[in-house]
């Protein structure tokens, strides 16, 4: 396996330390953490797999890091690369829109000729609606601080075990 670029904020403390268990579960030797606040077009052509952590900030959108980052985005080739996306959301005071920015991620990425990686399932999860939701599944992996604390550890290894098979 090729060495991944974990793309995140490492002022975000929910989403770093879920990259952080990921990076430590995945091994350092294949993944490592690129912080996004600090990242430039060259920093993505080291990689040819991503992982992006994208926590959903107010009411469904970005963070306004990955925000301005939209536009180099566009500009790079994601063909033949494999992306893997999490974030960070909250069912209960935003049920309307959990985990939202992880399915806007997913959109822009896949429309640029990424190969998204990483789906997972929304059983044991409750809420209205999610931009992060297609056929029954997330595009990636959705963490809960707030109300699922309990489940995020077990969420994050299985999620491992299952990207180190999917960026093969």
């Amino acid at each position: 396996m090729k060495k991944i670029g974990v793309f995140y904020s490492f002022r975000s403390g929910k989403t770093a330390k879920v990259a952080e268990k990921l990076i430590e579960k995945l091994g350092k030797e294949n993944a490592e953490g690129v912080d996004v606040d600090n990242a430039w077009d060259k920093e993505f052509k080291q990689y040819s797999s991503y992982i992006f952590g994208v926590p959903t900030w107010f009411d469904g959108e970005l963070p306004s890091y990955w925000d301005e980052l939209v536009p180099m985005l566009e500009d790079l080739d994601f063909k033949n690369k494999k992306v893997a996306i999490f974030g960070n959301g909250d069912q209960v005071k935003y049920a309307e829109n959990f985990g939202d920015a992880v399915g806007i991620m997913a959109e822009l990425i896949s429309g640029l000729g990424a190969t998204l990686v990483g789906f997972t399932s929304t059983d044991g999860y409750k809420f209205e609606a999610s931009k992060a939701c297609r056929d029954k599944q997330f595009v990636g992996l959705v963490i809960d601080f707030e109300n699922q604390a309990k489940q995020n550890e077990q969420r994050i290894e299985k999620w491992a075990v299952q990207l180190s098979n999917e960026f093969m």
